[in-house]
């Protein structure tokens, strides 16, 4: 009797295990779909032509798929969107802010974890705060800030930054960049995880602070680092908002230059069908180098992700 008690047990609980795989499977799936679904509509509008777009019965395979014709759209763009200088500055600008907002948002973070001092959690209490605010309050302040730069009162004779990249240079240096509370608050959680003992350690074998920090706690947050490039280059490239009050919209960027296609293409006289086939086959040209970084770096991002969570 107990063994078929036993038996029963085991195979039900063989097709539960079952049921939840499919049922997990099935979510996941749903899940991946809602993600990637506009890349696909993307993808299937830029292989279509105006015909097809017209045709009711023409969901996501063109009727008939002209490869001249997808190669001409192509072309088109990387003319209009003079995309080989455009990219290359994008990628620049994207290097430059999450190179120094590592740099920052790492010496921020670990002076809030390892320091003690009066007021430093209100100090980090309003660096979280910083993610609530909306970039549109502080737009005024921005530009007036940089177009008379004074440096608090000691130069004379005020400087305008805005149409360089100083502007962002200045704020990812000083922690003060786009998303940098989220990224502080990301390393301190990492190096206030890490035992002090190694710390102690090394102070005891005649480390300094400085010397510390960058042979013992930066190798051990190597995923968090990661992390917070990897965020900060991709929300550097695609921001719009910074770019356009910092640099204007006669930057040759990316951002700019797909801003712009609709009003090229209305010079043009183009089709309105015309101009969607354009609009999606750009936002491809726009995140195809963010698919190859991913393709590289997916197995280190998932690896960082999963041991920020653990560590923080």
């Amino acid at each position: 009797m107990g063994r078929l008690r036993t038996a029963r047990y085991q195979t039900t609980s063989y097709w539960a295990s079952i049921g939840w795989s499919v049922a997990r499977a099935i979510l996941v799936s749903g899940i991946c779909f809602l993600i990637i679904h506009p890349l696909l509509i993307k993808i299937s509008s830029s292989l279509m032509t105006e015909t097809d777009l017209y045709d009711v019965t023409v969901k996501w395979i063109p009727r008939k798929l002209s490869y001249q014709r997808v190669a001409d759209n192509y072309l088109i763009l990387y003319r209009e969107m003079k995309y080989g200088v455009s990219l290359f500055n994008s990628i620049v600008l994207a290097l430059l802010v999450s190179c120094l907002q590592l740099i920052s948002c790492s010496v921020i973070g670990y002076g809030f974890a390892r320091f003690k001092y009066f007021g430093s959690n209100i100090v980090f209490a309003l660096v979280i705060f910083t993610l609530l605010v909306p970039p549109q309050m502080i737009m005024v302040p921005l530009f007036l800030n940089f177009r008379f730069f004074d440096l608090f009162g000691l130069i004379k004779t005020p400087i305008n930054l805005l149409g360089t990249y100083w502007p962002f240079v200045l704020t990812s240096i000083t922690g003060m960049g786009s998303k940098n509370g989220l990224f502080i608050y990301v390393m301190r959680q990492v190096f206030k995880g890490q035992p002090k003992s190694l710390e102690e350690a090394a102070l005891v074998d005649g480390a300094g602070q400085i010397r510390t920090f960058f042979t013992i706690m930066l190798p051990g947050a190597k995923s968090a680092l990661l992390i917070v490039f990897l965020f900060s280059f991709v929300w550097q490239y695609n921001d719009y908002h910074l770019t356009s009050l910092y640099l204007r919209n006669t930057a040759p960027l990316l951002p700019f230059r797909l801003q712009g296609l609709t009003q090229i293409f209305d010079v043009y006289k183009y089709s309105r069908e015309y101009v969607t086939i354009v609009n999606n086959t750009a936002m491809l040209m726009f995140i195809a180098p963010l698919l190859v970084m991913y393709a590289f770096l997916q197995r280190f991002f998932v690896e960082s992700i999963e041991r920020t969570g653990i560590v923080g």
